[in-house]
């Protein structure tokens, strides 16, 4: 009894082990890189730099103009009144560059947060058809990183990673 149990046990163990995998793996630039909300997001973000950059050039122009007609009324100052007023533009100066400086990091920090909430969508889609569709692994690769070396091009599901999740995207929009 004891060894047709342990031969059980051993039949079991070795189908089980047997089991087909399923693998599959996704070109993670690919799919981000033509996620339509990713696009939208950088559509929108282009915009945003785009008025960013006219505004920037317009208070760069204005500062600029001020700074001349300031050097055109110094050659009718003593020279303390001339320090006074150098420093003074100096400071502006400053305090233009921090603003600047300043908005562009907001502008950046809130494309790179959406950025990031669009990749973590990605990574949840990519798990929820995981176990939908029965694999056992998906990896993931890119230029960046080549997580996989080599795989059939059957095993490549960036297309139907990217469809879905554009299908999924359109029906949000």
């Amino acid at each position: 009894m004891k060894s047709v149990l342990k031969l059980l046990i051993v039949l079991f163990v070795f189908t089980s082990c047997q089991q087909e995998q399923k693998i599959a793996y996704v070109d993670r630039a690919e799919v981000i890189n033509n996620y339509k909300a990713k696009l939208d997001i950088e559509e929108r973000f282009k915009i945003k730099n785009e008025a960013f950059i006219k505004r920037r050039d317009s208070l760069i122009k204005n500062y600029e103009f001020e700074r001349k007609e300031a050097s055109i009324k110094a050659q009718r100052m003593s020279q303390s009144e001339v320090q006074k007023l150098a420093q003074e533009y100096q400071q502006r100066e400053a305090l233009l560059g921090q603003q600047l400086q300043y908005e562009q990091q907001v502008l950046q920090k809130e494309f790179d947060t959406e950025l990031d909430s669009t990749i973590a969508k990605v990574k949840r889609y990519v798990q929820k058809y995981g176990k939908d569709n029965g694999y056992t692994f998906i990896l993931g690769t890119s230029e960046a990183t080549n997580t996989v070396m080599y795989g059939p091009e059957q095993k490549d599901i960036s297309k139907e990673i990217l469809e879905g999740l554009n299908a999924a995207y359109d029906k949000k929009e």
